[in-house]
């Protein structure tokens, strides 16, 4: 019998996650605790069949003035595995419940960010069950990683600019653009010091600083310094974020915040300010190289701009990130669960947000 239920248990939970292949911390029970923090409660499901543990979801309700919804990032996180016969009903099932919740909840819609590719089988299936592609993007859809052992832990993902994974700094640092390596070198030339900080929640001003001029130079809607507060505070409960600083002349210049989890490294946010120092370029290094030492498999830069695409939002980071040497993983688009009639108003909405943005 299988069995949709409200997960009770953290260690069930992350054990669950760690397992599967794809384990973005984004699905982690802590991340829930976030969200909670900011006063978004969130909703933890789990698929059982029998004893056995076959899926996961964490969701929270974004009670946003565009239309209250229910937000799934990165999930559901279902098993990949071959005795499991019914996982397309699993997914009915866990739609379902999922749909309940919503509606009780005053949710107009459920926004379904997961992390399969289009050629997952389970995709093949969104349209058939009333799910339709969404006007916007809920989290980045064309990742730029960097795998750190053999094999390449998202092998079985990877659609494009195949070749092999290393394991060495040496091998690393001849796989970047020769202009980054460049950049490396003369930012240690001049000075620069990048150190991770031993006390993140501590040392987050120096980030939300710099994040602050960041948004007044590039013009995006930030995350809120909240947001940033309960991420960084409830993660480092766990050990699984750091916060790097660099350093000019005693002036924190450039700052940014990773996730580790399952092995696997996140450059999250990055935050600088304006200098011909290239201090983001030996930050990034810094935490390549760390990664590496702690044994993660993967490093994940995230979100790129699109292949063909200059004049998106993030064509400028998409070259600093890909000259680090690395691989595309394009994702499935974000998808939608229309609720009620409010919800094509939003979609209305988001659409002409879509186009002034640029995506």
């Amino acid at each position: 019998m299988r069995i949709v239920s409200e997960a009770k248990e953290k260690a069930v939970w992350d054990q669950f996650l760690l397992s599967q292949t794809s384990r973005p911390f984004l699905q982690s029970w802590t991340m829930g605790e976030v969200y909670k923090r900011i006063g978004q409660e969130p909703v933890r499901l789990i698929i059982k069949e029998g004893e056995t543990v076959r899926g996961v979801c964490f969701a929270h309700i974004v009670p946003a003035r565009r239309g209250k919804h229910l937000s799934i990032p990165y999930g559901p996180v279902l098993e990949n595995c071959a005795t499991w016969k019914n996982m397309e009903e699993g997914l009915r099932e866990l739609l379902k419940e999922l749909k309940r919740i919503a509606k009780e909840s005053g949710c107009s819609f459920i926004r379904m960010s997961p992390f399969w590719t289009k050629s997952d089988a389970l995709d093949a299936n969104f349209k058939a069950m009333g799910i339709q592609d969404s006007p916007l993007h809920l989290l980045a859809e064309h990742l730029w990683y960097l795998p750190l052992v053999e094999p390449d832990p998202w092998s079985v993902f990877a659609i494009r600019n195949p070749q092999s994974a290393i394991s060495s700094e040496d091998a690393l640092f001849k796989e970047m653009r020769s202009t980054t390596r460049n950049l490396i070198r003369r930012a240690e030339k001049e000075g620069v010091t990048v150190t991770a900080s031993v006390d993140p929640v501590a040392d987050l001003p120096h980030f939300l600083k710099l994040h602050d001029e960041t948004r007044k130079r590039h013009g995006f809607t930030p995350y809120t310094d909240s947001f940033f507060r309960a991420q960084v505070e409830e993660f480092a409960k766990t050990k699984n974020v750091i916060l790097y600083l660099a350093r000019h002349q005693g002036e924190v210049i450039a700052s940014s915040i990773h996730m580790t989890f399952g092995g696997e490294t996140s450059y999250h946010h990055g935050a600088s300010v304006i200098s011909k120092i290239p201090a983001s370029y030996l930050l990034q290094w810094t935490a390549i190289r760390d990664a590496l030492r702690r044994g993660d498999h993967l490093y994940n830069f995230w979100g790129i701009a699109p292949e063909g695409n200059p004049k998106h939002p993030f064509a400028g980071v998409t070259l600093f990130k890909t000259g680090f040497g690395g691989k595309l993983l394009e994702l499935t688009h974000c998808r939608d669960i229309p609720l009620s009639s409010k919800y094509y108003l939003t979609r209305g909405f988001e659409a002409v947000r879509k186009w002034r943005r640029g995506f």
